[in-house]
């Protein structure tokens, strides 16, 4: 099972934060490259980034930022 990121969920947190998806990457310790894969779907975020991302939007739940795909 594949777990997605949930891109229209962080694309909405980023502008309600008015941060760029650069400043995520930043934060969560990865790369503005790999950050734009995970939004387009082109990645899968790894067990170490999803609790980086899990770590520093503390205030969601693992079920508002990603999605079970078969």
């Amino acid at each position: 099972m594949k777990v997605a990121l949930r891109a229209n969920v962080i694309s909405e947190i980023l502008a309600r934060k008015n941060k760029s998806q650069n400043w995520f990457a930043y934060r969560v310790e990865t790369t503005s490259g790999y950050m734009s894969q995970m939004m387009t779907g082109k990645r899968n975020p790894s067990p170490k980034m999803r609790e980086k991302i899990l770590k520093f939007l503390k205030e969601y739940k693992f079920n508002d930022i990603f999605a079970l795909q078969k």
